[in-house]
C-alpha cells in the first residue's frame, strides 16, 4: 500500500476497510467477533467498538493465525473465518454459507467463485462426487500439478466450521510446505480423513474475492462498493440522476424521493429527508437535510438544514450551523456556528459566525459578524424581522432588536433597540474638477517619464 496508515485501515466508501467484515458479521448476529493482529500493527486501538483482539506474536501463515486464536475457537459452536482485506463479502452471502453448512451437516464449508484467471488463489480440488477434496495453494506455482493450477474454481478465504473439529485439526497442522507457513485450509484433508464433510457454496459473485493489496486494488473494490451502494439506494426509491458521478458512503441515510444531483458527494453520517434535492456539485458531511430542502453546489459538514429551506450556489455551511424551516442560504454565504430562525434570510455574499439569527431576518448582502478580536469569539443576536442592510459589520458581542434596521455601510458596535435604525452617518462630499485635475497630473507624469528615458538613450549613445 505504501502507506503509514495499516492497510486495513484505509476507508472503503467511509468505512475502514476492516469494519466492513465486521458489519457483515454483526447483521447475521454474530455472538463475539475477534480480529487476529500482528504485534504492532497499529489496529487495535482502531477496530470497531466491541471487537476482540488476538495477536499473532508470528507471521506464519493463515493456519497460524487461526491457531493463535484456539482458545476463542473452543469456547465457540460454530466458527466464520473471514479476511479483513476481502470488504465486499456481506450479511447476504455469510447467510447462504451459514445455511450451506447446516444442510450438509458439515465440519467445514468454504466459500468458492469461478474466477477466468485464478492467478496465485489456492484451488479448490473436487472428488468424482463433486465434494472438496482440498484446497491446493499456488502462492509457487511451480511445485504444483499443472492440472491442478488448471482449476477455475477457488477457495475466497470464507470458511465456516464446527469449532469443536477445528480446534482439533488446528493442532495437527504442519508447516511443511515451500513457504514455510500453516495453512489454514490444510485442516480441510484433515477433517476428511476423519470421515467428516467438506462442503462448498459456491457464488456466482466475483467480487467476494476482491481483496485488497495495493491503492490499485482499493481503488477497484471501492468503485464496486460505491455501485452497489448506489444501487440498494436506487431500489428503494431514491433518484440518482447520474451513479456514475455520485459519491455516497456507506452509512449515509436517504429516505425515498429525495433526488441526489450529479457530481455530489455525500459522506459520514449524513441524512437526507423525503422530496429534499441535493446537488448538482455538492458536498455533504455528517450532515443532515430536511424534507423539500435544496442544497445546491455547496458544501456541508457538520449543520442541519431544515425543511423547505435552500442553499447556494456555493454555500459553505460550517460545524454548528443550524437553518430552521424555510430558511436560506444563498450564493457566496458562509454559516458557522449559527442557527437561523425559521423563514431568515442570508441571501448573498456574507459571513455569519456565532450568532443567532431570528425568525423572519433578512441579512443584506455583504453582512459580516466581526466575532473574533483575536482572543474572543462572541455572539451576535439579531431578532425576529429584523433588516441588517448591505455591507454592514455586526461587532460582537451586539444585539439587534426584533424588527430593527441597520443602515447600509454601518458597523454596529452597540445594541440596536428593537424597532428602530441604526446607522453611522458619514458626510459625503463632492471635490468640484477632481477628473480634470487628476488626468492633468497623469499627463504630466507620463511626460516627466518619456523624458527620462530619451536622456538614458542618449548616455548609453
Amino acid at each position: 500500500m505504501r502507506s503509514a496508515l495499516p492497510k486495513v485501515l484505509h476507508p472503503v466508501c467511509g468505512r475502514p476497510m476492516i469494519g466492513w467484515p465486521v458489519e457483515a458479521a454483526r447483521k447475521i448476529g454474530a455472538g463475539r467477533i475477534a480480529a487476529i493482529i500482528s504485534p504492532d500493527s497499529g489496529v487495535a486501538g482502531q477496530l470497531p467498538e466491541g471487537v476482540e483482539t488476538v495477536t499473532q506474536e508470528v507471521a506464519d501463515g493463515t493456519g497460524g493465525a487461526i491457531r493463535a486464536a484456539i482458545d476463542l475457537v473452543r469456547e465457540s459452536e460454530t466458527v466464520i473465518v473471514l479476511s479483513g482485506d476481502t470488504p465486499l463479502v456481506d450479511a447476504r452471502l455469510l447467510e447462504g454459507l451459514l445455511e450451506t453448512h447446516r444442510e450438509a451437516g458439515a465440519a467445514a464449508t468454504i466459500v468458492t467463485c469461478e474466477l477466468e484467471d485464478p492467478g496465485q488463489y489456492g484451488r479448490v480440488v473436487r472428488d468424482s462426487d463433486g465434494t472438496v477434496a482440498r484446497i491446493v495453494e499456488t502462492k509457487h506455482p511451480e511445485a504444483v500439478d499443472p492440472a491442478e493450477l488448471a482449476i477455475r474454481e477457488i477457495n475466497t478465504g470464507t470458511y465456516a466450521f464446527a469449532a469443536g473439529p477445528l480446534a482439533a485439526a488446528l493442532t495437527r497442522l504442519n508447516n511443511d510446505n515451500v513457504a514455510g507457513e500453516y495453512f489454514l485450509p490444510d485442516v480441510l484433508p484433515l477433517m476428511r480423513g476423519d470421515g467428516l464433510v467438506i462442503a462448498a457454496h459456491k457464488s456466482d459473485d466475483p467480487a467476494v474475492n476482491l481483496g485488497v493489496n495495493s491503492r490499485a486494488d482499493l481503488a477497484v473494490v471501492e468503485a464496486e462498493a460505491r455501485r452497489r451502494i448506489n444501487l440498494e439506494h436506487l431500489e428503494n426509491g431514491v433518484t440518482i440522476v447520474d451513479p456514475a458521478s455520485t459519491w455516497i458512503d456507506v452509512d449515509v441515510e436517504i429516505e425515498a424521493d429525495a433526488r441526489i444531483e450529479p457530481g455530489t458527494c455525500l459522506r459520514g453520517a449524513t441524512k437526507v429527508a423525503a422530496g429534499a434535492v441535493v446537488g448538482p456539485q455538492s458536498t455533504v458531511t455528517d450532515s443532515e437535510i430536511g424534507p423539500d430542502a435544496r442544497v445546491i453546489h455547496s458544501f456541508l459538514v457538520e449543520a442541519k438544514v431544515g425543511e423547505g429551506c435552500s442553499v447556494g450556489p456555493f454555500g459553505y455551511l460550517r460545524p454548528g450551523a443550524v437553518m430552521e424551516s424555510g430558511s436560506k442560504v444563498g450564493t457566496f454565504v458562509e454559516l458557522k456556528n449559527t442557527r437561523l430562525g425559521s423563514g431568515a434570510k442570508v441571501p448573498h455574499l456574507s459571513y455569519v459566525g456565532d450568532a443567532e439569527i431570528g425568525e423572519g431576518a433578512n441579512l443584506g448582502a455583504g453582512t459580516i459578524t466581526a466575532n473574533y478580536d483575536g482572543f474572543v469569539k462572541s455572539r451576535t443576536s439579531v431578532g425576529e424581522g429584523a433588516r441588517v442592510g448591505v455591507h454592514t459589520a455586526l461587532v460582537a458581542p451586539v444585539n439587534v432588536g426584533a424588527g430593527a434596521y441597520t443602515g447600509a455601510g454601518s458597523v454596529i458596535r452597540k445594541n440596536v433597540p428593537a424597532g428602530s435604525l441604526a446607522i453611522n452617518p458619514i458626510e459625503q462630499r463632492a471635490i468640484e474638477g477632481y477628473a480634470d485635475r487628476k488626468a492633468a497630473q497623469a499627463e504630466r507624469d507620463k511626460a516627466k517619464s518619456g523624458s527620462n528615458s530619451e536622456h538614458s538613450e542618449g548616455n548609453k549613445q
